[in-house]
């Protein structure tokens, strides 16, 4: 219920501001469990993309703006699950409730390069994602969010408006077919990630930089945690 609410107070507000195109919003089926894997540049972006998407989208985020009441409301608001990076029994609770919107039919938000950009470039993918996809079995659908730097450029805590975004949707890509019980092969989970991430990069348009992005701690970065185990580096 906060979910639908939010969306629809916050939907009308987002698109005065800005002006929002969607692209390839046929490929995102209208039942049944999927990933959405877009790239990262600024906070917004978790705005931008379930505003678009009729569905409910679940996001993993950093536990931290679940500890501040500034960021919180939201977060819980936009139906969020909050991922402690210290690994452990925390983390895997929130594993856990990933797997089950995925059980459940929903739709499941992560960024796979693991943080925001810190330069607007697109950063070498993390194999969480793959992980989730081909343990539960389902697809994933590599999204490019373009115009986001422009709306706040990155180490910046301000948006600027009247700006243009695209949300970029890409076809499904069957992730089941890298490997029989992908879920455990480091192999299978490196391969997914990686055509991931190229196929993220055509939709965004960004240059790809084959090492993984550096956390950061700015106030407004929406930076979402690593969904990996130390076996799927």
């Amino acid at each position: 219920m906060a979910y639908r609410v939010a969306k629809i107070l916050l939907t009308p507000i987002i698109r005065l501001l800005w002006w929002v195109r969607v692209e390839g919003e046929e490929n995102v089926p209208d039942g049944g469990a999927v990933i959405l894997a877009p790239n990262h540049v600024t906070f917004l972006d978790s705005l931008f993309l379930p505003m678009v998407v009729r569905r409910r989208v679940t996001f993993v985020a950093k536990s931290e703006y679940f500890d501040s009441w500034k960021t919180a409301w939201f977060f819980r608001a936009m139906g969020q699950i909050p991922m402690r990076r210290q690994g452990g029994s925390a983390s895997e609770r929130a594993l856990a409730a990933a797997r089950d919107v995925l059980e459940a039919g929903g739709v499941l938000g992560i960024y796979p390069e693991g943080t925001r950009s810190p330069d607007g470039r697109l950063y070498r993918g993390h194999t969480g994602v793959a992980r989730l996809a081909l343990g539960c079995r389902v697809p994933v659908i590599p999204v490019g969010l373009v115009g986001t730097g422009d709306v706040q450029h990155p180490g910046s805590n301000f948006p600027h408006p009247f700006k243009r975004v695209t949300v970029r949707f890409g076809r499904p890509l069957e992730v089941t077919r890298f490997s029989g019980d992908g879920a455990a092969d480091p192999l299978a989970l490196r391969a997914t990630t990686d055509e991931l991430m190229f196929e993220i990069r055509a939709l965004s348009g960004q240059e790809y930089v084959d090492r993984y992005a550096k956390r950061h701690g700015v106030v407004g970065g929406a930076e979402v945690a690593t969904v990996t185990t130390p076996s799927a580096a």
